[in-house]
Formats: C-alpha cells, sequence, structure tokens
C-alpha cells in the first residue's frame, strides 16, 4: 500500500478544523497506525501540545518535544505533586519526552539521531507496574515544536524514512509526505524544515542504517 492510498491520507475534520490558508492546525494527523507501532502520529505546535484535552480527545498518551525554548506542566495531580524549591513535579498526565533541538544551527551532529532513538524510545520502553509508573497506557503520539513546522516536521520524517523505508524510501519523500500532512504552503517549504535541519537528518539516517548494520 502506498501513501496515496493509506488511511492516514484522510484525516478527521476533528483533527484538521480550524485551518485556514496562512493558520495551520491545531494538531495534525501525520501517519494512521504505524505498522510497527500500530499508533497514530501527530504533529502540532505549542497550542495543540499544551491543550490536555484535545490530545487525550484524539487517543494521544505521549508527547514528545523536538524544542529546547518551551516546556509544558502536565502535572495536574495534587495528591501526586510535590513543590520543591518553587519547582512543581509529579507524574503527568501525558508521558513526556523531551529532545530539545535549536530550529536553526547550534545542534550537535548526533543531535537528530539522538532524536530519532528518543523518538522510537518513545514507543517501544515498556514501564513497570509501579505506582510510580502510573502513566502506562499506550495510545497515540504527538511530536511537537514551537510552531509545528521545522523541528518537528524534520524529526518525524526521519523517524518514517528510517522505519517505513519501502514507502518513504528517501528522507526527502518523507518531508514531502509530512508537509502535506501538516498543511504547509509550498512558499514555506524554505524553512520547514530548516535546511540546517535537514542536513543534519540526513546524516542521522545514514548513521542510523549503519548502526541497524552493525557496522559502529
Amino acid at each position: 500500500m502506498t501513501h496515496k492510498d493509506s488511511v492516514h491520507d484522510s484525516p478527521s475534520d476533528a483533527v484538521t478544523a480550524g485551518k485556514t490558508s496562512r493558520e495551520l492546525a491545531r494538531l495534525s494527523l501525520i501517519y494512521a497506525q504505524h505498522p510497527a507501532y500500530g499508533v497514530d502520529i501527530f504533529i502540532a505546535g505549542k497550542e495543540g501540545a499544551s491543550d490536555l484535552e484535545l490530545l487525550r480527545s484524539n487517543g494521544i498518551t505521549t508527547v514528545v518535544n523536538c524544542a529546547v525554548n518551551l516546556d509544558f506542566n502536565f502535572v495536574c495531580q495534587p495528591q501526586l505533586v510535590s513543590d520543591h524549591r518553587n519547582s512543581v513535579h509529579g507524574p503527568g498526565e501525558i508521558r513526556y519526552y523531551k529532545i530539545g533541538l535549536i530550529d536553526g544551527d547550534g545542534n550537535p551532529d548526533t543531535q537528530m539521531l539522538a532524536a530519532h532513538y528518543i523518538l522510537r524510545a518513545a514507543l517501544e520502553q515498556i514501564l513497570p507496574e509501579k505506582p510510580s509508573y502510573p502513566r502506562r497506557e499506550r495510545g497515540g503520539i504527538l511530536v511537537n515544536c514551537r510552531g509545528g513546522r521545522s523541528r518537528s516536521v524534520v524529526v518525524v520524517s526521519l523517524f518514517l524514512h528510517l522505519t517505513l523505508p519501502s514507502e518513504f524510501p528517501t528522507l526527502e519523500a518523507a518531508i514531502a509526505f509530512v508537509r502535506d500532512r501538516r498543511g504547509l504552503l509550498e512558499d514555506e517549504w524554505y524553512k520547514a524544515p530548516k535546511p540546517v535541519l535537514a542536513e543534519s537528518a540526513r546524516r542521522a539516517a545514514a548513521w542510523a542504517r549503519a548502526i541497524e548494520a552493525g557496522e559502529t
């Protein structure tokens, strides 16, 4: 099945509602039911990623934040929250992973490779049956950055290219697909994703293939 006739080419109105020609959807379904993991993959900017009700209504249980300059507090159970030196902490309502990419120059070459493996870990990690790990649900996954245009787009594209090589044989094919699913206009493509991030993703793809082939 090609991505031209796949189910993930028909996003629901609920996911794409509110989008105008210049405004991205608050939440975009990028790929439905990834065959290796059986989960839906979404992209959003800060507005969608911070909306816990929106995440829950779309079955999202995990957030992977690509941005270094953006954080969320998903802790909202007072009986489990601690306040230590003005830092509120406790188990969040959503499983939360942070990559911390800069949207441009400044990232170590290895960080994009790490981003791919963090995303994989978010999908593959099995949490223990302990009270201190209350969020064990396995649902959809949201990848976000501040605007949902660059960092999140390149990380999801790299992930699709490496995990579904028959469907996305090149990184460029994956980027084109994600741009379309995210609703990015052609006049934004020069910065969505930033060229330096796309180059980093190409190097990361080569390294990941070498790692998988046992060549390290």
